[in-house]
């Protein structure tokens, strides 16, 4: 009887199978019915398609894997990363990103805007600028981060900051972060530690100088030519010191006090030329001077009489002798890098000598302290002050000029120029004195 019943059962099980069978083989038939005609051409295409399909998995496979490897990367990367879309969400940013921009409350695979996770004008302002340019931007911009309590607030320092945009495609904006504090910061101690050292100098250079000065009344020939030279070393230390410790005092304060009266430029170039005229005799340097006669500008005059008598001395220490050196004074209308001083028209004066000038990778730094170029162009490599070698770094003088001219809000600018191929410094002053105001002063 068992035997029966399981035979019974074996035989209506094979025979649903056979029914299923049966059933599957019509609704292949029913969906293959179209592609009847073509089974003998897509039959052979079959393992080709199975071979491709794998293919594109393992490449899908390779894409995710190369993309978690740079994501990895820019993770450990020293600089700040991030990524937004077409609509300024973040779609994605590295552990740097996230530390610069106090990026706490954003997680990985969060969509959100980003100018509600960071409350950075600045920064949206330069990925807009990048989408709307389609070229790469850089921007530099000191960041205010938002707490969410007045306590942390109190705790969090601004970052002096510097953003390079790229874009990308559909729409999308990659942006890398360098935090520039730490290196403000380095610099702001290094100048501290330096004036803190010029301010110790001080004294013992002048207690070394009396003595000096003490033996120079007492040797006689040959001894006191020694002496001699000791004493343009001293006096030069004193001058270095001194100049160290009046640059400090105009970079910590740019808005430096300045007694401001009307000059009459050309008159004020005359009397430093009178000073630095035996050194130009010396080599039979002239100077050329053409412009107007009476041009008037607001200026401290003591403090621009400093900056034509550092760039006279320069270039007559480096012009070739039989020269000429040429001083170009015209009155040019004012851009609106300026403001909106009352003058609508600014007074450029061009410093033009016949030397070699400036080396081409020296002529973006020539304004910064101590900057010295290539040893072979360096001051104390020159035989003499006709050397016919190019113009590198002159120390705290020009870094000096500059400042000054900045405190008068104007600006300078270093070149060579394309005729004489000699050096080219270019000064700018934005504020120009009507002849009928001049008067009054005069």
């Amino acid at each position: 009887m068992l035997v029966l019943v399981f035979f019974l059962g074996l035989a209506i099980g094979i025979g649903f199978w056979i029914w299923q069978q049966i059933q599957l083989n019509r609704y292949l038939g029913q969906v293959l019915r179209p592609f009847t005609p073509y089974s003998q051409v897509m039959l052979p295409l079959i393992p080709g398609l199975r071979h491709e399909i794998t293919l594109l998995e393992q490449h899908q496979q390779d894409l995710q894997q190369s993309l978690q490897t740079y994501e990895k990367i820019l993770d450990f990367a020293p600089v700040g990363y991030l990524q937004v879309d077409e609509e300024n969400q973040l779609l994605w940013c590295n552990q740097q990103a996230r530390e610069i921009l106090y990026l706490q409350r954003w997680q990985p695979g969060q969509v959100r805007l980003l100018l509600e996770l960071v409350r950075s004008y600045e920064l949206d302002q330069l990925i807009d600028q990048t989408r709307d340019r389609s070229s790469a931007q850089i921007k530099e911009w000191v960041f205010h981060p938002s707490c969410e309590n007045a306590e942390a607030m109190l705790e969090v320092k601004s970052l002096a900051l510097r953003a390079s945009s790229l874009p990308l495609p559909n729409g999308q904006v990659a942006v890398f972060l360098e935090n520039r504090q730490p290196l403000l910061d380095m610099n702001a101690a290094r100048d501290r530690a330096f004036s803190d050292l010029a301010h110790e100098l001080k004294t013992p250079l002048t207690s070394i100088r009396l003595v000096v000065e003490t033996l120079q009344n007492r040797l006689e020939s040959p001894l006191n030519r020694w002496v001699d030279r000791l004493m343009q070393e001293v006096d030069r230390l004193i001058s270095l010191v001194h100049s160290w410790l009046e640059l400090t005092q105009m970079e910590n304060n740019p808005a430096i006090q300045l007694r401001l009266e009307v000059v009459e430029v050309r008159s004020l170039i005359a009397s430093v030329w009178a000073t630095l005229e035996p050194l130009a005799q010396q080599q039979q340097l002239t100077l050329d001077y053409s412009g107007g006669e009476k041009l008037w500008i607001q200026a401290d005059k003591s403090r621009l009489y400093q900056v034509f008598m550092n760039l006279l001395d320069n270039s007559i220490k480096y012009s070739p002798p039989n020269t000429k050196i040429h001083i170009e004074a015209k009155i040019i209308p004012k851009n609106n890098n300026y403001g909106n001083n009352s003058s609508p028209q600014c007074l450029e004066i061009n410093i033009i000598d016949s030397g070699l000038g400036f080396s081409a990778s020296d002529l973006p730094y020539v304004f910064e302290r101590f900057y010295r170029g290539d040893t072979a162009r360096s001051r104390e490599s020159q035989p003499s002050r006709n050397s016919k070698t190019a113009i590198a770094g002159t120390g705290l003088g020009l870094a000096i000029v500059k400042q000054i001219i900045l405190a008068h809000k104007g600006s300078i600018k270093a070149m060579n120029h394309p005729q004489t191929k000699g050096a080219w410094l270019q000064v700018v002053f934005p504020e120009v004195v009507a002849n009928s105001q001049s008067q009054d002063y005069s």
